[in-house]
């Protein structure tokens, strides 16, 4: 499993939401409080974040935990932005492709992040990725469920779905290949953030002017908001929408 965290807002330090609360993805990464699966986030982690005036982001993966790299603590002082991912990564199975397996994803303006599993992979997404051209599976980052996951959102998003509709169809399909999957998935393009709850918890907070959507809260503030399972997200500075999600038919 994985915790994962996107906001949207006025600008803000990385470490001010990353690093700084009590219950962080700092501190998920280690004592995560609301994950259904495993105990420790220490195989890899990535933030991305967004310039004034550059529409696509920059990002900072590495293989290891998150408590154990100094320059992104130093880099989390410094850097200031209005919009950013963030993720911690609990590998399902061992040893898949180091820094190029950790979240977020990116293509053009977007980030991308997966927390959940899906069960049988690779086999089991065989008829997804079907619908993929042999130069989308040719690029994939890396050999996981999840690049392969994003593969999918994205392909949606470049023949013109709109973020919470690439998400919807990616997790019924996924879903009705791979029964049983956990399928949270993340997604911002520095101004919205869609996400679906599915297989594991989702929270957001919102206002004012800004919306964190994130695996879990990182503090005790009274106006976080669980999100139910099997539901959409979409969102912005200004709203918050939630739209059930219903599961593939048997």
């Amino acid at each position: 499993m994985c915790r994962h965290v996107a906001y949207v807002g006025e600008p803000v330090a990385l470490g001010e939401l990353l690093v700084r609360p009590p219950h962080a993805l700092l501190r998920q990464s280690w004592e995560p409080r609301t994950q259904t699966s495993g105990v420790v986030n220490a195989d890899g982690f990535g933030v991305g974040w967004y310039a004034e005036g550059d529409p696509v982001p920059a990002r900072y993966r590495r293989t290891g935990p998150i408590w154990a790299d100094l320059s992104f603590h130093d880099l989390a002082r410094v850097v200031r932005t209005g919009a950013f991912l963030g993720a911690v990564r609990g590998a399902t199975v061992p040893g898949a492709d180091g820094e190029a397996a950790a979240s977020p994803f990116a293509a053009g303006p977007w980030l991308f992040s997966h927390n959940g599993a899906v069960p049988g992979w690779p086999g089991s997404l065989t008829p997804p990725a079907a619908t993929l051209s042999a130069g989308e599976l040719l690029r994939l980052e890396a050999r996981t469920d999840s690049a392969l996951v994003w593969a999918l959102v994205l392909h949606r998003l470049r023949a013109g779905d709109a973020p919470g509709t690439a998400l919807a169809d990616t997790v019924r399909e996924v879903a009705e290949a791979a029964p049983g999957a956990s399928l949270n998935l993340l997604l911002t393009d520095g101004t919205t953030v869609a996400a679906t709850a599915w297989g594991n918890s989702l929270w957001y907070l919102t206002g004012p002017d800004r919306v964190v959507v994130a695996s879990e809260p990182y503090d005790d503030d009274p106006r976080w908001r669980e999100v139910p399972g099997h539901t959409l997200v979409t969102a912005d500075r200004a709203d918050v929408t939630l739209t059930p999600l219903k599961e593939p038919s048997a």
